[in-house]
């Protein structure tokens, strides 16, 4: 836990005379005299105390990310009473230093990438203007996107005096207007997904407080998914995909949370967002419809959900119909009986009803969608898993599947093996990081999305996959290899604690700093294993001497409560871990067990916006005032607030993900949620860091870079070991990482205030 320092402090009589001088010269500045002042609470103690008292200070200073004041109370003692700071102060002086130089580097590499998109975009204006060179294109959309990459890019560099500047600047704003001219084309062609990609990800991106770019970005995202819910894939037909989808799942659901949800519901507001949904469905509908005629006139087959949907005259009636339902819904709303569960469902059996005598959508597709843009309404975290999900949402789970045992990614269009698990059927086959997945199954990838590829390389243990599989040779002159390889699929757990830096032979790296014995631990989930193998690293670490910690939970988006509970519990000797206060019934407590709790050593955690759920826990309860068990480094967390049960009371193999629950972290303080947040016109969601370190898309993309490179596992009795994969010096991982880098100067920081402190209390 951090250290207040109460009674190894300076004499009275000193901290009065040092006070007294430093306000005759006016040289002490108030962010340095206030901790000075501080430390007048002592009797007279000698200069080992006075030493552990001001590195004390500093380092408190430290943890808030206050590194200047720190590096002013240092500097400003040390000026006026030499004697009285040693070796121990100049240490700490010299990681101020190095953060000022990596904060000085950072800002420095910003005003470079400002200038550099400014010349990009001056270059774009030139070329817009000069019609002969006819080189940037206004009317070309890769042009435009391109513009707009560019500004987008100066904004994120810009301060708020050259951000106004640059959003005034007649090319960019006819920059932005074209943007959304092309949004309206794509969307007269149906090309939701097109005017997202091009148009409103990028004005989005541009001005993220403009609520109607936003709100627009989302609508569109709406219909693009819409869109696919009617196209077949190499993975399944529309009609596979709702297979099993039953309206009495559905309405069971519906029973279940009207007594168990974590709020009381509101069915209007559910009603109104199930029949948007419907009315969405008619756009979409209508562009589909002239799609299939267009495939029909060209001789294609058309999807097997949108064959009967050729009919205009049905949509005007379907749309007229909703709109009836609608104005029911607004004036239940201003009824003071409001909409119950009862009138909720019969507009349920009304949609169904109108469909049945318009457009005629396939059932099991209205149902699902009613009933996914009804429970949205609740929260993003309510859903019904329906039976066709039910293995896949059992995986994410578990963090266990059937396969073979590798990670893939989409690179320039390609499956690629990203890299493999170790003691896997892929790991013991031909099979190897880089190689490029052509075919499954005989079936071409180049157009298969990433979910489908998993899926169809996924499948029973003892059930073989063939694979078509490209080798890229180093060397151009020489074709690449293509060969096939068979494989027989098996059980394989994906572990969840991972090192910085994993080896050719697949062992993790956990040490960050040999000479300080400080170590790093990054959790990718929380499953039924994550405690048990940080047990397992932490045991090994402590018998290496482990002096400090950090523990990365960026991108961890949660798992299970019980594995965070687990987890937090490693670092807290008693007390309460976490709260849960559900909307019905009496809170629950998690407390932590004296038993197995691990040294009190320096603890850092790594924090972002993806931390989400279970992070969130665990961040929270080591950070909160009641222990300061830990700092944390990074970003505010994702906001999610609440904690989630699964029932089966849908049946039939469905099941239903609800909220039952908000959580409060140790000292009663609610973890608020970013949508709830947000709707408040708010920002204080989530748990926030104690020292906020920024990133910048170019940082991120190094951080990427060089992380996925510490990650690869490679076959290297393939003799293919290289595949052009670089593993990464602790130095450049630390200097691709600005957020990692400051962790680690606060861990050194923490240990020279005990070392200090530990002197103080021998000299007494």
């Amino acid at each position: 836990m951090r250290y207040v320092i109460r009674k190894l402090m300076w004499p009275v009589w000193l901290v009065a005379i040092a006070l007294l001088s430093a306000a005759y010269t006016g040289r002490i500045p108030e962010s340095v005299s206030a901790p000075l002042a501080v430390v007048a609470n002592g009797s007279s103690s000698p200069t080992g105390s006075v030493e552990s008292g001001i590195v004390a200070q500093a380092c408190e200073l430290i943890y808030e990310g206050k590194f200047d004041a720190a590096d002013e109370l240092i500097k400003h003692t040390r000026q006026y009473y030499p004697a009285q700071l040693n070796e121990t102060a100049g240490e700490l002086l010299g990681i101020i230093d190095q953060y000022q130089d990596m904060s000085q580097q950072r800002k420095a590499d910003r005003e470079a990438a400002y200038a550099e998109t400014l010349t990009e975009l001056e270059n774009l204006q030139v070329q817009d203007a000069n019609d002969a060179n006819d080189v940037y294109d206004v009317n070309d959309v890769n042009d435009v996107v391109e513009a707009l990459s560019v500004i987008a890019k100066a904004g994120e560099f810009a301060d708020r005096r050259q951000e106004e500047q640059l959003m005034s600047d007649e090319f960019v704003k006819q920059t932005l207007q074209e943007a959304i001219d092309k949004a309206a084309k794509f969307e007269v062609e149906g090309k939701w997904l097109e005017a997202y990609t091009n148009c409103y990800y990028w004005l989005r991106a541009i001005d993220p407080n403009n609520d109607g770019y936003s709100d627009y970005a989302e609508q569109l995202l709406d219909k693009a998914a819409l869109a696919m819910v009617f196209e077949d894939n190499p993975c399944e037909t529309t009609e596979e995909r709702f297979l099993g989808v039953k309206k009495e799942m559905f309405l069971r659901a519906i029973e279940f949370l009207d007594t168990r949800y974590v709020e009381t519901i509101k069915y209007e507001k559910m009603a109104a967002k199930a029949v948007t949904r419907c009315k969405l469905l008619a756009e979409v509908i209508g562009a589909s419809s002239q799609f299939a005629e267009d495939s029909q006139n060209q001789g294609q087959d058309s999807s097997s959900a949108t064959k009967g949907m050729r009919h205009p005259e049905g949509l005007s009636a379907w749309l007229s119909g909703l709109d009836s339902q609608m104005d029911e819904i607004k004036a239940a709303s201003g009824r003071r009986d409001g909409l119950d569960r009862k009138k909720f469902l019969h507009i349920l059996e009304e949609v169904l009803k109108l469909n049945k005598s318009t457009v005629e959508l396939p059932r099991q597709v209205l149902i699902s969608q009613f009933s996914e843009a009804a429970l949205s309404a609740l929260d993003p975290y309510t859903v019904i898993i329906w039976p066709k999900q039910i293995q896949d949402f059992e995986q994410m789970m578990t963090n266990e599947f059937m396969g073979i045992g590798i990670e893939i990614s989409k690179r320039k269009g390609l499956l690629t093996v990203s890299s493999l698990l170790l003691d896997t059927p892929a790991f013991n086959s031909d099979l190897d990081a880089g190689d490029v997945i052509e075919a499954v199954n005989g079936l071409e990838t180049k157009d298969m999305s990433l979910a489908c590829a998993a899926k169809k390389i996924k499948g029973r243990a003892g059930t073989e996959v063939e694979l078509r599989v490209r080798r890229p040779c180093e060397d151009k002159t020489v074709e690449d290899k293509v060969f096939h390889v068979t494989i027989t699929r098996d059980r394989i757990v994906v572990p969840t604690v991972r090192g910085w830096q994993r080896t050719n032979g697949g062992k993790w790296l956990h040490m960050v700093d040999e000479q300080n014995k400080i170590g790093f631990v990054r959790l990718t989930s929380f499953s039924t294993d994550t405690a048990p193998g940080l047990e397992r690293v932490l045991d090994d670490l402590e018998s290496q001497g482990l002096r400090g910690l950090i523990l990365d939970l960026r991108w961890n988006t949660g798992g299970l409560l019980d594995s965070a509970v687990a987890v937090a519990d490693k670092f807290i000797e008693d007390g309460l871990i976490v709260k849960r206060k559900p909307g019905h019934g009496m809170p629950d407590w998690e407390f932590a067990k004296k038993k197995g709790t691990h040294p009190d050593y320096p603890l850092v955690i790594l924090v972002n916006a993806s931390s989400a759920s279970a992070s969130e826990i665990v961040a929270g309860a080591l950070a909160d005032k009641k222990y300061e068990r830990a700092v944390l480094v990074g970003g505010r967390t994702h906001g999610k607030g609440s904690v989630q049960g699964i029932t089966g009371a849908p049946r039939d193999r469905a099941q239903l993900k609800y909220t039952m629950a908000y959580y409060h972290l140790p000292s009663d303080q609610k973890v608020e949620s970013r949508d709830a947040m947000k709707e408040q016109g708010k920002t204080d969601w989530g748990v926030a860091p104690d020292v906020e370190i920024k990133l910048t898309s170019d940082e991120l993309r190094k951080l990427y870079e060089v992380q996925r490179n510490n990650d690869v596992l490679v076959n290297a009795g393939h003799g293919n070991g290289s595949n052009g994969v670089r593993k990464h010096t602790i130095e450049e991982t630390l200097a691709s990482d600005p957020q990692l880098a400051v962790g680690l100067l606060i861990v050194k920081s923490k240990l020279l205030q005990d070392q200090t402190l530990t002197l103080a209390r021998m000299g007494n």
